[in-house]
């Protein structure tokens, strides 16, 4: 039996998705639901509210431009969230973390200042965090070039092992060279597949039909990449329009790729805006498939 996209039909922009004892957590963008607007699911299809899981915003933000949270989860009762937010110093948006006991929060952020906040750069936004094999983590970032007419970088970098700080030095993995990706890149999210290392990463206009995903291919969790293909694997269908800033999650063997996208004809519009998609991803060889955005999806996760 299958299901239809998209499966949270509200703005719930940049979603990202974590499983803690078979349930799924997922986090958004600010909107009139809080900081943090956080779903909770048993699978990955029918979800519903917890609330604002960071009700509190941290000494360094001007509050209403939350963005593109995602979360590791180090322990039980250890989860390190990392998110975009306005500096009130720099009229930037920037990186910071927060800390909570429970997914469902509250994450707590009392940092005097941004983790990370490439001013001479535009800014610094959409960190997602890996962790490697060996259990090393880094951090992967944009900086937000495209605010102020310059190149934007997808950044990879070490964490310390509480995930808290950096170390070690940022290195820049792909920028936008491809037709396809307008005058940005942005939403990394890094993947390792048989020994093969995958950033998946969005492009273009997310206020557009434009707006896609695409990959890239590493060594290592901090490069070199190469783009092999100069096309998008997730665009625009009949069913969705800009599908991007997405996640992979794995259930039952399987893996599916969240994201979101605006329906066809509301491109833009602040109802229902930027709703939650699943598109299942598959491989063809050491090339990902994805069959969709699609409304309807014959089998569920």
């Amino acid at each position: 039996m299958g299901f239809t996209n998209p499966v949270h039909d509200r703005d719930f922009p940049d979603p990202a998705v974590i499983e803690v004892d078979g349930v799924y957590y997922a986090y958004a963008t600010n909107s009139q639901l809080g900081n943090l607007p956080t779903l909770r699911s048993t699978d990955l299809v029918t979800w519903e509210p917890v609330g604002d899981a960071m009700p509190a915003l941290a000494p360094w933000v001007t509050g209403g431009r939350t963005w593109a949270p995602e979360v590791a989860v180090h322990a039980p009762d250890r989860y390190v969230l990392y998110y975009t937010a306005l500096s009130t110093a720099g009229q930037r948006q920037c990186v910071g973390r927060a800390v909570a006991t429970s997914p469902e929060g509250p994450f707590v952020d009392d940092s005097a200042e941004p983790m990370i906040c490439q001013l001479d750069e535009g800014g610094s936004i959409d960190a997602s965090p890996f962790t490697d094999i060996d259990g090393a983590r880094y951090l992967l970032w944009k900086n937000d070039g495209n605010a102020i007419g310059v190149d934007t970088w997808i950044y990879a970098q070490p964490l310390t092992p509480d995930g808290l700080a950096l170390t070690g030095e940022a290195v820049r993995l792909v920028k936008q060279d491809q037709a396809w990706e307008g005058n940005l890149v942005e939403a990394p999210f890094l993947w390792l597949r048989d020994g093969t290392y995958y950033l998946f990463y969005s492009a273009n206009d997310y206020g557009s039909d434009a707006y896609a995903v695409g990959y890239a291919v590493c060594d290592g969790p901090l490069g070199p990449c190469t783009k092999p293909t100069s096309s998008p694997v997730l665009a625009s269908t009949d069913d969705a329009a800009g599908p991007g800033h997405c996640v992979l999650i794995e259930k039952d063997g399987r893996t599916w790729m969240v994201h979101h996208a605006w329906p066809p004809d509301a491109i833009g519009s602040a109802v229902p805006g930027r709703t939650m998609w699943l598109t299942e991803l598959t491989w063809e060889g050491d090339r990902p498939v994805l069959d969709g955005p699609r409304a309807s999806v014959p089998v569920s996760p």
